[in-house]
Order: C-alpha cells, then structure tokens, then sequence
C-alpha cells in the first residue's frame, strides 16, 4: 500500500497589504500508513497552516497534497468534504466537544456523520470509550469532565468515523504537563492498536520524541530531526 499523505513542493503566501508573507516554502512529507509522525515548531511557523491545507480545510499557493492516492488539487468543495467525511480525523487544542450532548453521544454522533446506523454508532462510541479508559464517564457532559477526560473524548470522538489519517493539533497543549503525558500516551496507544496514521503538530519535543519519526518546521521548510 502507497502513502496515506504525499505532500510535494507544498507553497503556501499570505497577502498583507503589499507585502507577500511566504509561510511554506516547498514542504515534502509522507505520512504511511499506521505512522506517527511529530511536526514541531515555535508558535508562528507554520504548523496549524500545513495541518489545515493536509486536512483540505485551507488550500495551498501551490504543490500537491494527496490522501490515500487521490490527488486534491482542484477537486470540488464536495469531494473535499468527502474525504475528509471518509478518511480524516481531527484533534484541536481545544476539544470542541458539543456541551449539551454527554461523552457518548459526542463520539457516536462523529460516527453517525460517517454512515453508522445508530447501533453501531454507539457501540463504537461504547469501545472506544473503553480504550481511552473513560467508560464510567460516557453518561456524563463535556462540564462534568476534567480537561483531560474531555480531550480523551475528542480523541475518540476522531477515531469514530474509521479514519486514515488522523491530523492533531497540539492535542494537549491546554492540559498540564502531567495530564498531558498520560493522554499522549493512552493517544499513541490507541491509534498504534488501531493501525491509524497521524500527524501531530506538538511544540513539546519529549511528546514529539515518542512518535516515529520528527520534522522541525522552520523558515517555512521541514528538517527532519
């Protein structure tokens, strides 16, 4: 099986006034399938932009992104959205989770989106629940949770619609260093036994240290470490 991300002479400028911001300058990456590969980088260079254009949520000045084999430069809005409906997973700093709705519901709602029936929705929201060791949490909502169980549920929450490749952006940059370890771990662990690839944008380099391979993003290129 070919690469789950190939990303080739990626550009990416912003316009201010008259001036030409250059934040990418011809990334290459690939990502394989069930790898974790860490991009780290100070606040500024670059990460959360190559994230959102890996994620077809941002589009690049020029260069090539392709998922699973299929190349995405200037396909429609729609196959956009459907790939990232059918292959992505997304992990933010901040969890995002729907405050109404308990752990359970937010994650089976992510695989109801995918095109589970409802039974299965839940049973996948149930055992991924499990894996993330919250399952005495699933009943409770996002304010009953600590900062912690909420990103765990998130996790899940990306892995419930069966993704390829999962896209983290500083997936625990809001918790403590301790609460972060422990989620960093029990996040590995789970993709890892699930044979899903990541991409983790991190600015923590012992977080970045336990993934397979590292890329220092500066000056608007990759280094890898």
């Amino acid at each position: 099986m070919g690469h789950i991300l190939e990303i080739v002479d990626l550009k990416r400028s912003f316009h201010q006034g008259h001036k030409t911001i250059d934040v990418l300058r011809g990334i290459e990456l690939t990502v394989n399938p069930g790898e974790l590969v860490g991009l780290v980088g100070a606040s500024g260079s670059g990460k959360s932009t190559l994230l959102q254009i890996a994620g077809l949520l941002d589009k690049s000045s020029s260069g090539e992104v392709t998922i699973s084999g299929i190349k995405t430069r200037g396909i429609t809005d729609d196959t956009r959205s459907a790939i990232r409906r059918e292959r992505l997973g997304f992990i933010y700093q901040f969890h995002h989770l729907l405050p109404e709705f308990t752990a359970l519901e937010n994650i089976a709602l992510a695989a109801r989106i995918s095109g589970a029936t409802e039974k299965d929705a839940r049973d996948k929201a149930k055992a991924l629940l499990a894996e993330l060791k919250l399952d005495d949490r699933e009943d409770h909502i996002p304010a009953k949770l600590s900062g912690g169980e909420q990103q765990r549920v998130a996790i899940a929450r990306a892995l419930a619609g069966e993704p390829e490749l999962i896209l983290a952006d500083e997936p625990t940059g809001n918790l403590d260093e301790a609460t972060a370890v422990r989620v960093f771990d029990l996040f590995v662990e789970t993709v890892k036994n699930r044979g899903v690839a990541a991409l983790i944008a991190t600015h923590d380099m012992a977080l970045a240290n336990k993934m397979d391979r590292q890329f220092i993003l500066k000056d608007g290129n990759l280094h890898p470490k």
